[in-house]
């Protein structure tokens, strides 16, 4: 009861004296570690930024930083406060963004996070139901890794991310639903692919040849190195570390002993788009599932529960 009290008057205290130019402070802060120069960024003087970091931690009732050789370091409590702070100066930046849209006809900005390996054609459809139930609708596609997309939604800067799940992934804060899932499929210049798929696959020759792989530790270049190695063989090092669709199909369709392993659904785009062959031959496993995540506290804004369920029909249909 007495810690439950606690925290309500550190609530109060935070809802009725906490302004953004403490925010503000918390970031710079943790930016420069040292007030001098917060003072010079803030175009004030020391104590006046030193005042302002004494009433913050009073409201927090705890210290926020430590003095340290290297600089202002956060404890604890100011780690949560800089988490948070960052979120918040995010939100207010996306409220300034949907005032914009609002002023200019439009009805809202998206921030969608994506893998590389989710076809265009999926994420195309989505928006052109979006966009018909609600005009005005723009979106900005920020493209990474699933473990750095959902480090930018914890920290407000994405709406919602596509990515994939997978048992070392943190979900704190997070909730999630799987959205379908992908087969992988050997890719190769269309000759090497022909000449591939007339005899069952050899792992030992696959190893030979010039492999075009995404970077160490995402799902995909993990999986393929676990084949390799159940089969009993090293696994190959890369020509060409990449994971734009675009340039691995480029790669392959240049070079007659290039290989990749690509979901079914890229590979069926490399077909179209850079004339690379698909092996016909299939794994037995899939990938880890395509997912949906998005911040467990907070609802969805009309335009956001929109696109999330054009999103999944698109999905549900096999667009």
């Amino acid at each position: 009861m007495v810690a439950v009290t606690a925290l309500n008057v550190i609530q109060g205290r935070l809802a009725s004296r906490l302004k953004m130019r403490h925010l503000t402070l918390l970031r710079l802060i943790q930016a420069h570690g040292s007030l001098t120069r917060v003072a010079e960024r803030m175009a004030t003087s020391q104590p006046a930024v030193t005042q302002a970091l004494a009433e913050l931690e009073a409201m927090f009732g705890a210290p926020l930083f430590q003095r340290t050789a290297r600089g202002m370091i956060p404890t604890a409590v100011g780690e949560v406060a800089l988490q948070r702070a960052q979120a918040m100066l995010q939100d207010l930046g996306h409220w300034v963004r949907d005032m914009e849209a609002a002023t200019l006809g439009r009805a809202a900005h998206l921030h969608v996070g994506v893998i590389p390996f989710i076809p265009g054609r999926l994420l195309a459809a989505a928006i052109v139901r979006t966009r018909q139930q609600v005009g005005g609708i723009t979106v900005t596609i920020h493209e990474s890794t699933t473990n750095l997309l959902l480090e930018r939604l914890r920290a407000h800067e994405l709406d919602c991310v596509i990515g994939r799940t997978s048992a070392i992934l943190s979900m704190d804060g997070l909730v999630h639903e799987v959205l379908y899932e992908q087969e992988p499929r050997l890719v190769a210049h269309r000759r090497l692919a022909t000449r591939l798929g007339r005899k069952p696959l050899s792992w030992e020759e696959l190893a030979q040849l010039d492999w075009v792989l995404g970077q160490r530790h995402t799902p995909m270049r993990e999986q393929i190195i676990d084949f390799f190695l159940r089969a009993g063989v090293a696994p190959p090092s890369p020509v060409v570390e990449s994971l734009a669709a675009k340039v691995i199909g480029e790669l392959l369709a240049a070079n007659d002993r290039a290989v990749s392993i690509v979901p079914a659904d890229i590979a069926e785009e490399l077909t179209r788009i850079a004339g690379v062959g698909v092996v016909a031959h299939r794994f037995g496993w899939t990938l880890p599932p395509v997912t949906l995540f998005r911040r467990a506290e907070e609802s969805l804004r009309a335009p956001d529960g929109l696109f999330v369920q054009a999103l999944r029909e698109v999905c549900q249909q096999g667009v």
